[in-house]
């Protein structure tokens, strides 16, 4: 489900002076890292005993090359994550869990709706972590030359925890790109945000939900979340709106957007806060007023899509009605959306790559090529458009 990077996944770290080349021989490749691993301080023995599992993991291959599900529109995808079950389930956990979530929103400042959305999407709320090894899911995508400075780092923050005797490397396990626990956290975010929810004396994301909750606040108040503040809200939008206003790129505060007849479908528009209006599926779809707090969630994942699910999500854990779908406009085909990518990159729009995916660089590129000639500006990609490019 993941793409990364993610919030409580990859920390972006430089690389060092020393760092291990990606590819070549494996063999090489982690004996290379062992040096590495000497050179930053580590002991010998424990760099030995730390690599010496290490093996090479075909199926982390296969799965960071197939995410597919990332293709999907917003209404697809929603459909996808959010069942009456998983929200039932939802609600029964804030209750079940009230008082850690009390802790969190009195610490930390999150809302429980947040935090139990990604407990959903990530584990399903702790039912399935993943059953990968970490340490070769690490070292295979270090080794292979995608990412390798997003995951090389990785690898030393969890020989450290090797060291601290909170990592196994033959046995710890978690999800293909190395994250661990209930909320999937990497070994260098739990390392910094690590949180002893329980008073256990230990912190353990993968069997205690206090501690993968209070982690997970403590790592999002870290990456800038305001309290107290919303994050989403859906609204209605006039139909003669300037669609070239909406989107990431541009922000008014509430009062202006309320001035220009947006209108909040459940609770009350925040007057005074930055925002921008989101139409994951163009003018006849849904549409929502994004806060500050919503672009938190692209350091726990970069997808567009995933994100406004997550946020969407979290707005009817607690309270919210559920979203009309509206009547978009059909979208494009996986192929469809490469070839309109492949004709925006050569008109000189940044789509970033050619994947078949709808990411914000893409939704950008269409919402500008849309404006030139002369359609509405929504950012929703129709046949249309690719028939004019």
């Amino acid at each position: 489900m993941r793409l990364l990077p993610a919030i409580f996944g990859i920390a972006l770290s430089s690389t060092p002076a020393l760092a291990t080349p990606c590819g070549g021989d494996f063999g090489s490749f982690v004996a290379e890292l062992k040096q590495e691993a000497v050179s930053r301080g580590h002991y010998p023995a424990d760099a030995n005993l730390f690599f010496t599992p290490v093996r090479q993991d075909p199926a982390v291959l296969r799965a960071d090359r197939a995410q597919g599900v990332f293709q999907k529109t917003f209404t697809e995808f929603a459909q996808r994550l959010i069942s009456s079950n998983r929200l039932n389930t939802g609600k029964a956990k804030a209750n079940s869990h009230g008082a850690i979530f009390d802790r969190i929103e009195a610490q930390y400042g999150v809302s429980r709706g947040i935090l139990l959305a990604f407990w959903a999407f990530e584990t399903d709320f702790g039912g399935f972590q993943g059953d990968y090894n970490t340490l070769n899911a690490l070292v295979t995508l270090a080794h292979d030359c995608r990412r390798p400075a997003l995951f090389r780092p990785q690898i030393f923050a969890a020989l450290q925890l090797f060291e601290q005797d909170d990592f196994d490397p033959a046995r710890t396990t978690g999800a293909w790109a190395g994250e661990i626990g209930m909320v999937q956290m990497l070994p260098q975010d739990i390392l910094d945000n690590g949180v002893d929810g329980d008073g256990d004396g230990r912190v353990s994301l993968k069997d205690s939900a206090p501690d993968a909750l209070m982690s997970g606040g403590q790592m999002l108040q870290h990456l800038g979340w305001r309290a107290g503040e919303p994050w989403l809200q859906e609204v209605s939008v006039p139909q003669d709106l300037d669609w070239s206003q909406t989107g990431l790129r541009t922000t008014k505060t509430g009062a202006e957007w309320a001035a220009l007849g947006v209108q909040v479908r459940h609770g009350q528009i925040a007057e005074m806060l930055p925002a921008n209006i989101l139409l994951p599926e163009g003018r006849g779809g849904p549409a929502f007023i994004a806060y500050p707090n919503f672009r938190i969630l692209f350091e726990w994942n970069q997808s567009y899509t995933y994100v406004l699910t997550a946020a969407y999500f979290a707005t009817r854990l607690e309270g919210a009605p559920a979203m009309s779908p509206g009547r978009p406009a059909p979208g494009l085909s996986s192929k469809q959306m490469k070839q309109l990518q492949q004709k925006l990159s050569e008109r000189g729009h940044d789509v970033g790559k050619i994947d078949g995916i709808l990411g914000a660089g893409t939704r950008a590129a269409v919402q500008d090529a849309q404006r030139a000639l002369g359609l509405p500006a929504d950012a929703w990609p129709t046949r249309e458009l690719l028939d004019q490019l």
